[in-house]
């Protein structure tokens, strides 16, 4: 007997309440886990969001807003990290190339780790078991938000690891796309140092790691041997130009007496500033400054300074040289095929507490945050990485590690953190800290350490719309929505004016960086009007249209003459179709014969908006 069938047999039941029905398929419904089981525990919020659909809005006075037109947009979101989750489903689902998360350890501590708002201590009986629902659902989202060849890194200690790696097993080993394991490695992170724990002394943390499809990721490393590339890159805003003073007797492999003046080398300009680019015995013969858009700048000022120096990969550089026509080369010790399991030499917790003392200038502000360096080495495994997310974003090491990371190899990397804000953690630590990374601090022994001001943060709070599909429900999500629009496209700079008609918030909204487009409607009635103004209005490329529809149907029809000019979307529609792959179901409801609580409950099934009886937004 199939499920259908017994599904079927469980509705003809005689003598069973309807409430006993739906327990009896409710529990029909449940999968088999991974060839264990335990004790489910619904949170409160989860009960929330089946009533309740999540949105996020930006609070602009917290804005650091770089001055540079591509400095990469991060984004800070306060709130609870299953709500933040389930909104990013819309705006990220399938676009997130690296997720690292740090979450309770559940060690029993009586401060360490809530559930419902309680603190789960030793003496609860359900202490793993409401771990492990609390940790499953949110990585049944992250998997959603992954790309097909994206990474996940989850840091944990002896006390979970056991259950974190079956649990993380039967939600990545699952997928049709691939029949071997997903699971990359457990990464033992050597903490250098350790801390009494009965007979052993305890001096290392684990790494879990997983993608979702192992068959599309190339190894981290590519081979042994040498690498031997050029160490520049064209001047752009990304890449402005800097100066270097090279010493005679670097290597200059051209024949001898040839002299470079001015400046060479294409498009990956080098220009001469002062001193003489002369060869003698494939040497400089003179100390000359250049000018250049170098691409490993921090790299080549440590090793000309005699130091060791490692890349973000842990490749040790060799040599920096010029060739025989004057570009600057680099050579690194290409590491074995894959890195090793045991991660070195990244700091400890204590250097994380340093580190984040340091930037704030006091103490006791986090316990146990983990250093730059562990999250630089584990962003830096996986190559063409745009879009970085931790959901427990802690003391807010990751967005730190990722901008330090970009401006040492000019990197264009993005990040997502979410934190609730229990104790003011999201506005004293997580934001403060990055604002300072961002705009420069004093540590406490009066060192001063230079901003990273090519980074723009917005910070945003999770918000609420009913989940009911009314017409008053749509208008609020109309509402609400944009800002979401914005995260989804990577498009921030708002327009009051479109060709020579202003904007209006309630009608629609006009967004241009100059290189991406993006008009919201919001009234059906300005959709004609807007269209001849679309043709009117010159501009390049086609433009992101997103119409406010209570269907799937985007407007084609009257868009039809600009067709070439723009890309349709609709919504709200599509926010509810994301959601409701995402979001916890409602429990069957029996109905009987009440024909009112059966069409209710048919427009819920289908998940389409009804609009008969128009409400009026309030």
């Amino acid at each position: 007997m199939n499920k259908k069938e017994l599904y079927n047999k469980i509705l003809q039941l005689d003598g069973l309440t309807n409430e006993e029905k739906s327990e009896l398929l409710g529990l029909l419904r449940k999968q088999k886990k991974y060839g264990w089981v335990w004790e489910d525990k619904p949170e409160d919020v989860e009960e929330r969001l089946r009533e309740e659909l999540p949105v996020l809005v930006e609070d602009t006075a917290k804005a650091l807003i770089s001055t540079e037109a591509d400095a990469p947009n991060h984004t800070l979101i306060e709130g609870d990290n299953l709500e933040a989750l389930t909104a990013l489903a819309y705006t990220h689902e399938g676009k997130i190339d690296v997720i690292y998360i740090d979450p309770p350890y559940n060690t029993g501590k009586a401060d360490e780790f809530k559930y419902n708002d309680k603190y789960v201590d030793d003496d609860d009986q359900f202490r793993h078991s409401k771990w492990l629902s609390f940790i499953k659902k949110r990585l049944d989202i992250a998997y959603q938000l992954l790309t097909d060849n994206g990474l996940l890194f989850i840091s944990i200690d002896d006390n979970e690891i056991a259950q974190l790696k079956c649990l993380c097993d039967s939600i990545f080993n699952h997928s049709a796309k691939s029949s071997t394991s997903n699971c990359l490695g457990v990464l033992i992170w050597d903490l250098g140092t350790g801390t009494q724990a009965g007979h052993f002394v305890r001096a290392h943390e684990y790494v879990l790691s997983y993608t979702k499809n192992k068959g599309l990721l190339p190894n981290f490393s590519g081979g042994e041997g040498i690498i031997d590339h050029s160490a520049l890159k064209k001047i752009s805003k990304k890449n402005p130009p800097v100066q270097y003073t090279f010493k005679a007797g670097t290597k200059f492999l051209a024949n001898n007496g040839v002299e470079l003046t001015d400046s060479w080398g294409g498009s990956e300009k080098t220009t001469l500033i002062s001193g003489r680019m002369v060869a003698e015995n494939q040497k400089l013969k003179y100390d000359v400054t250049l000018e250049a858009g170098f691409a490993m700048i921090s790299q080549m000022r440590s090793w000309f300074e005699g130091k060791d120096t490692i890349d973000s990969k842990g490749q040790k550089v060799t040599d920096f040289y010029f060739n025989s026509t004057g570009v600057l080369h680099y050579k690194k010790e290409r590491s074995i095929i894959n890195p090793p399991t045991v991660i070195k030499d990244t700091g400890s917790t204590k250097a994380g507490t340093t580190e984040l003392e340091n930037i704030l200038g006091r103490t006791g502000t986090f316990g146990y945050p983990k250093p730059k360096d562990l999250i630089k080495y584990l962003l830096g495994l996986k190559s063409n990485v745009n879009t970085i997310l931790d959901f427990f974003a802690g003391s807010g090491t990751t967005l730190h590690a990722t901008m330090q990371l970009n401006a040492e190899d000019g990197g264009h990397r993005k990040c997502i953190l979410v934190t609730n804000n229990e104790n003011n953690i999201c506005e004293e630590v997580t934001y403060k800290r990055n604002k300072r990374v961002i705009n420069g601090y004093t540590t406490p022994r009066g060192e001063e350490v230079p901003g990273l001001r090519n980074n723009t943060l917005r910070y945003y709070r999770t918000s609420f719309v009913g989940r009911s599909h009314s017409m008053k429900n749509m208008r609020q999500l109309m509402s609400l929505s944009t800002d979401m629009l914005c995260i989804k496209e990577d498009l921030y700079a708002e327009q009051q004016k479109f060709g020579e008609q202003p904007t209006y918030k309630n009608v629609f909204r006009y967004f241009d960086n100059g290189h991406k487009r993006m008009m919201v409607i919001y009234r059906e009635e300005a959709v004609q009007q807007l269209v001849e103004l679309i043709q009117k209005t010159d501009y390049e490329g086609k433009m992101l249209v997103y119409v406010f529809s209570p269907s799937e149907d985007p407007w084609e029809g009257e868009f039809e003459e600009v067709q070439d000019r723009v890309q349709l979307c609709a919504l709200p529609q599509a926010i509810y179709n994301a959601y409701r792959r995402i979001l916890p179901k409602k429990k069957d409801e029996f109905v009987g014969t009440d024909e009112t609580k059966v069409a209710e409950q048919a427009n819920v099934i289908d998940g389409m908006l009804n609009f008969d009886n128009e409400e009026e937004l309030q």
